[in-house]
């Protein structure tokens, strides 16, 4: 297969037009779509809508959604629900998970719009997001070499909170105040690979969702929640929630690319680092690039690999349709072709999610032109070389993204109008 440059790529999107990208498959999660599972959200604030009021007794709450992958059957995607409820403080009782969904587009020919539960192995419907749905992250290998909230009989281990979960105790479940994963591979044994944001560290589970080693830190690098900083053995110098947002895995399923939502101290403003690391060696090979955010852009979203040289990124700000300000979230082709390590990786539009053709109207909105603008953005991945799946983190229970209430998800299929493979 012939690979074409970022150079090409942009002549032909430019010759393509304004709102090339077509909206063709639509399809919404409810903000309040729940699982059975400990009771969560304790911790967490509520909203300024005064809906969907914490804590969620015997339940967690399905969204939202950090990162994608391709799911075992057409149309199912395993989706990866991020640490809770936005921040280590009040996330303890909210289990990291991730989700099988079977989507049923709303296209021009019809379809219902929803996202249902599916099984976790075949990708048939289920009817609710139960045990055969999902992964459960956990620690029963006891890999992770300081305090989790399972080792504790109080969340925070603090005798004034409530007791920790039988079953996070028994089952040693990961939570919301261990780590914050954010993205998601699979490599060709079937062992899952997340980007956490709390190191930021890279986690290796099997197919089960079982810890199968220690975190493995990014080396020089410390967020104000890694361990080293807590005990005093290391000053952060990335911000809160400046951790792995992005996490490809090449097309020749050989290197993990780890990229940084926010901007190390030192380094050049609105510049962020991408490291490889290498699967043989479970190890990072010093080899670095680094991303330059546009001057709407503030913080990454994903990252999916196209090939082995070249990737898609969400690039995004904090604008919504309710904050004021102008939402930007677009998808960018970023090559690395030609690219000496060190170097400034090359850039090309590829999607304006807040102008995308929409001519059959499928979310209902009466406009022909389909805008996505919540907070943040999360999710894409590659359903074949014209098409794209993006679905944005309704960060439940807040919102704010459409209107003055808790945010849906969206799921959005997107026609490219040229192949990624230059065919």
């Amino acid at each position: 297969m012939k690979i074409r440059t970022c150079a090409w790529a942009a002549a032909m999107l430019l010759a393509c037009g304004a709102q090339a990208q077509t909206l063709t498959g639509w399809a919404l999660m409810p903000a309040a779509t729940f699982a059975d599972g400990p009771t969560s959200g304790q911790f967490a604030a509520p909203n300024p809508y005064g809906t969907y009021l914490p804590p969620y007794l015997g339940q967690q709450p399905v969204q939202g959604f950090s990162g994608v992958l391709p799911g075992p059957r057409r149309n199912s995607f395993l989706f990866l629900v991020d640490n809770g409820f936005g921040a280590r403080a009040n996330s303890a009782d909210a289990v990291l998970r991730a989700y099988t969904l079977k989507i049923d587009w709303k296209t021009a020919r019809g379809g219902s719009g929803t996202a249902r539960p599916a099984d976790l192995v075949t990708g048939r419907p289920r009817e609710a997001f139960d045990a055969s749905t999902r992964l459960s992250f956990n620690d029963a290998q006891h890999q992770v070499p300081w305090a989790i909230q399972a080792d504790f009989e109080h969340y925070y281990n603090d005798p004034n909170k409530p007791a920790v979960d039988a079953t996070v105790r028994e089952r040693r479940l990961l939570t919301g105040a261990d780590f914050d994963i954010e993205s998601i591979r699979r490599d060709s044994h079937g062992n899952y690979w997340l980007g956490d944001e709390f190191g930021p560290y890279l986690l290796k589970t099997d197919a089960q969702g079982t810890l199968l080693r220690a975190p493995i830190p990014l080396p020089g690098v410390y967020a104000p929640e890694n361990n080293e900083v807590l005990s005093g053995h290391a000053s952060a110098n990335l911000p809160a929630s400046g951790g792995f947002e992005g996490l490809a895995l090449n097309a020749s399923g050989t290197q993990l690319y780890t990229l940084l939502e926010k901007t190390v101290a030192g380094d050049a403003a609105k510049t962020l680092r991408i490291d490889q690391f290498d699967l043989a060696t479970e190890a990072y090979t010093g080899v670095r690039y680094h991303y330059v955010l546009e001057a709407a852009g503030t913080n990454i979203g994903d990252m999916v690999a196209i090939d082995d040289q070249r990737f898609i990124v969400i690039e995004r700000n904090g604008a919504t349709a309710t904050s004021g300000g102008t939402p930007f979230k677009k998808l960018f082709l970023v090559d690395l072709a030609g690219v000496a390590p060190g170097g400034v990786v090359q850039k090309t539009e590829l999607v304006d999610l807040m102008n995308l053709a929409d001519p059959h109207d499928l979310n209902g909105d009466g406009s022909q032109v389909f805008t996505l603008p919540y907070v943040t953005i999360e999710n894409v991945t590659v359903i074949d070389e014209r098409t794209l799946l993006v679905a944005n983190d309704n960060n439940f229970p807040y919102g704010g993204g459409r209107a003055l209430t808790a945010d849906d998800t969206e799921f959005l299929r997107i026609r490219l109008p040229v192949s990624l493979t230059g065919h």
